[in-house]
């Protein structure tokens, strides 16, 4: 069985080029909804978790004969531990996921006219972030695995988009959320809306004690 798969290098550039499409897809469908959406950030995040759907059943479709479209270091990490890949090939199979991955942000950014490279300004730490990703991932895992036994082409796909789908648009909430509230703390409740400064709360000295900065 193994001599009818393709050789490993057609596998690793199927799975860098599957990984690079779907951040590409990612990336690019949150700048254009976050563009389109007027500041509803519930349609940003609809647009961009139905487009992230989409475009995982097309990529599965298209790469999981090649390389098993794992598009995934977790996905490829737990097919090694339970041999469904030799060990051998985990870590050219994570490269070039990372390196698909990387050049996908790139390209998004010039479709779409962004800078290149910037740092990000969204907390991506603690343990509810943890959590939530450890429980994603788990859960990722469960469907693919239960999914191996149905022989239909569309059963993986199709599970794996809508379970992805569904969790990233309610992570994406959720995270959305905690960066609001963030931002409700730390400028209404400090006396005026953040970002804004109405000069109501601003002193002789020049310094607005809202804003917490040089007027």
């Amino acid at each position: 069985m193994s001599d009818l798969r393709p050789s490993l290098q057609k596998r690793i550039v199927a799975e860098a080029l599957g990984t690079g499409f779907l951040v590409a897809a990612v990336v690019g469908s949150g700048i254009t909804g976050e563009r389109l959406s007027g500041g509803n950030i519930a349609i940003a995040l609809l647009a961009n978790t139905l487009a992230t759907g989409a475009a995982l059943v097309a990529l599965i479709l298209t790469f999981g004969p090649i390389s098993g479209a794992h598009l995934n270091p977790v996905v490829t990490l737990c097919m090694g531990l339970r041999r469904l890949l030799p060990w051998k090939e985990v870590m050219p199979y994570v490269s070039a996921q990372f390196i698909g991955g990387m050049f996908g942000t790139l390209l998004a950014h010039v479709m779409f006219g962004r800078e290149l490279y910037s740092i990000s300004q969204h907390q991506r730490s603690g343990l509810p972030q943890l959590v939530s990703e450890f429980v994603a991932a788990l859960g990722l895992l469960c469907v693919i695995w239960g999914c191996l036994n149905i022989r239909s082409a569309l059963a993986v796909p199709i599970a794996v988009a809508s379970y992805i789908t569904v969790l990233v648009y309610r992570l994406n909430i959720v995270r959305k959320s905690r960066r609001h509230s963030g931002a409700f703390r730390h400028g209404y409740l400090r006396g005026h809306p953040p970002g804004r400064c109405t000069g109501l709360h601003c002193g002789s000295s020049g310094w607005c004690s809202g804003c917490d900065r040089r007027l």
